[in-house]
């Protein structure tokens, strides 16, 4: 009798399972987000992301993001690649000197749209950085770059590099510090959820920033002036990856709905996310009065002359990886003004 209401039991879940469209054999990956819920990487990456993979899938492969993140955001690479998480995203620079090559999407004046540099950065991958195999350990499943680096502070408008001297800004890594430093700022590492505390505290004057973080990490009232840089001051790199053996064992119908759910399509949906929220944030910072200004063509010109080295240094780097950096740049500029007019 107890068999007999067990599986009558059993038999009312799978009906329901299967009226509710919700399928019993759907795989499930677990993924740690280092990111509060209501973040835009969140909101409106991760997410539409995820929606994508069930999409393509037709419900089978789903994924779950977990409450709390599973460690700090400098550790979710070695979160995903350990089998700690199944998958996690996170930032290229918060791990100086790991990943060398990323930092080609991350230089100064590449571009005013993270949906068109983001798009271009990963064909640029695929056709000359993957084979470097940079992301060892993992499957990486996506690449993007936020909008344009602004500089942020609470001391003084920027018109000009002077106008810099003294200040200390948190800064997140890559070619973002080295630009801080080569600018002749006091350059302090941290990841971008220290803001808050680092501008409240005084331990920072300003940060460097794209326009979507001063809405998104609640910092209007911390901050009085942002200086916009044509084409970005700088980009900063994100990975989306997974643990291989956890990939290995997906089915293989749900192996290949991943894979076209992310990739171009995975930056495609960054960047356009990117490119939504610096227009609320700068809106953001409108209203809270925070003084805009964009670099005249002098403060350009300054910029270029401090970080001029960025890019030949980086050239070498790939050089020295068996790449061919100067290439590699010239194709990425092409392939960012191709994505521009498509």
């Amino acid at each position: 009798m107890v068999i007999k209401k067990l599986l009558a039991g059993g038999a009312l879940v799978i009906s329901g399972a299967l009226l509710s469209g919700v399928s019993v054999a759907a795989e499930t990956l677990l993924m740690s987000s280092w990111l509060p819920p209501g973040h835009p990487v969140v909101a409106d990456i991760i997410k539409p992301w995820i929606k994508a993979v069930e999409d393509e899938s037709n419900g089978e492969l789903i994924i779950r993001l977990l409450p709390k993140a599973l460690g700090a955001p400098p550790a979710h690479y070695d979160l995903a690649k350990d089998g700690v998480a199944d998958v996690t995203y996170g930032v290229h620079g918060y791990q100086p000197g790991r990943f060398k090559l990323t930092a080609a999407t991350e230089l100064p004046f590449l571009g005013n749209s993270a949906e068109v540099v983001s798009v271009a950065y990963w064909r640029i991958y695929k056709k000359h950085l993957e084979s470097v195999n940079e992301h060892e350990g993992t499957v990486l499943l996506g690449l993007m770059s936020h909008g344009p680096g602004v500089i942020h502070n609470n001391v003084r408008a920027i018109n000009n590099v002077a106008d810099m001297q003294g200040l200390k800004f948190r800064v997140g890594g890559g070619v973002a510090g080295n630009a801080a430093k080569a600018l002749g700022v006091t350059a302090m590492l941290a990841s971008a959820t220290k803001n808050y505390e680092m501008l409240s505290s005084g331990v920072a004057d300003g940060t460097f920033l794209p326009t979507e973080s001063i809405k998104s990490f609640k910092l209007t009232k911390l901050l009085n002036h942002a200086t916009k840089v044509p084409g970005g001051l700088y980009n900063t790199s994100f990975f989306l990856t997974m643990n291989p053996a956890k990939f290995s064992g997906l089915s293989a119908s749900n192996q290949a709905a991943l894979m076209r759910a992310s990739g171009e399509n995975f930056a495609r949906i960054a960047g356009q996310g990117w490119d939504k929220h610096d227009a609320l944030g700068q809106a953001a910072m409108d209203a809270a009065g925070i003084a805009t200004v964009t670099a005249d063509a002098s403060f350009v010109a300054e910029i270029k002359a401090a970080t001029g080295h960025l890019e030949s240094d980086w050239v070498a780097t790939a050089n020295g990886l068996g790449v061919d950096g100067a290439a590699v740049m010239a194709d990425l500029r092409a392939e960012i003004a191709k994505v521009a007019a498509e």
